[in-house]
């Protein structure tokens, strides 16, 4: 197994350069001064003095709005460096049935825009990532770390169907996170059979049977506001084996005809993570505003 441990340092604070005038001209001129005997003085007629009027007034309008630049800048930064920290310390700050419903309803989230219902069966303590995900998935995710995997499982209406939906808090950096989504991304590793999370099988539930084998359909999500990795994966709750599981992506696409997409195991997984993750950013931003 791979060590989990923390990501890189963070990007470096930007810096401002300023440059002169690249053909060394003054920026302003003034009149050339008059000889009165041995006497120099400057003449400042009225053409002047309205410039050097405007010149102030010009780098006064220029100074506040840089300025004001700046302190919007940094204000927004503050904030978003707010809301990343406490996104990062939901999984001990909040109830499971906030970041995990006992019901979750999902209108049209179904085949053909059809509603669905989900009732939570399952719980798992909160615990590291361990045996979480397959191998290859676990060597992937290494870079940002692993600070707490929370999950549940839930069941449709008609426990039918098994989903198990999880999130993974990091220990990674926003740049850390921008790195690991854009890979996810060129690498298409959110749609390999062999990088799979693997479900939570709570005894004596629908969800018993609900091992390695029986993974139909899943979604994994890399998000770059949060050190949060969500995902789902779902399967027929009675525990039939699958021997070409699909990514969600490809099953909820019209006139798919695979196994899973035809039982709308992809509208599971994606239905359910959806939704996790909607009430993952509404947590998020309620508990900014608290703590701002």
């Amino acid at each position: 197994m791979p060590a989990w441990g923390p990501a890189g340092p963070g990007e470096p604070a930007p810096t401002h350069s300023w440059s002169a005038d690249p053909a060394g001209r003054p920026v302003v001129s003034f009149a050339e001064p008059e000889t009165f005997g041995e006497r120099t003085r400057v003449r400042t007629g009225p053409r002047t003095a309205a410039a050097a009027l405007c010149l102030v007034l010009g780098l006064g309008l220029i100074t506040g709005a840089v300025t004001g630049k700046w302190l919007l800048g940094d204000a927004e930064d503050d904030g978003a460096r707010n809301a990343y920290g406490t996104a990062g310390a939901l999984w001990h700050n909040v109830p499971v049935d906030e970041l995990f419903p006992p019901t979750v309803e999902g209108t049209g989230a179904g085949p053909g825009g059809a509603d669905r219902t989900w009732t939570r069966i399952a719980v798992a303590p909160d615990s590291g990532c361990a045996h979480a995900f397959d191998p290859l998935l676990d060597r992937a995710l290494a870079p940002v770390g692993c600070r707490r995997l929370l999950r549940a499982t839930y069941t449709d209406a008609t426990q039918s169907y098994v989903t198990t939906v999880g999130l993974l808090f990091t220990k990674a950096d926003p740049a850390a996170m921008a790195a690991l989504a854009a890979r996810f991304r060129a690498e298409h590793l959110d749609r390999r059979t062999d990088l799979m999370p693997r479900p939570y099988a709570a005894a004596g539930s629908a969800a018993a049977a609900f091992g390695d084998r029986q993974r139909a359909s899943w979604t994994l999500t890399v998000l770059t506001d949060a050190p949060v990795v969500a995902y789902a994966v779902s399967g027929w709750a009675d525990g039939r084996v699958v021997d070409a599981p699909q990514p969600a992506a490809d099953a909820v696409r019209s006139g798919a005809t695979t196994a899973p997409a035809q039982a709308g195991l992809g509208n599971e997984a994606q239905g359910l993570a959806d939704r996790v993750e909607r009430r993952l950013r509404t947590t998020i931003g309620t508990a900014t505003e608290t703590s701002s």
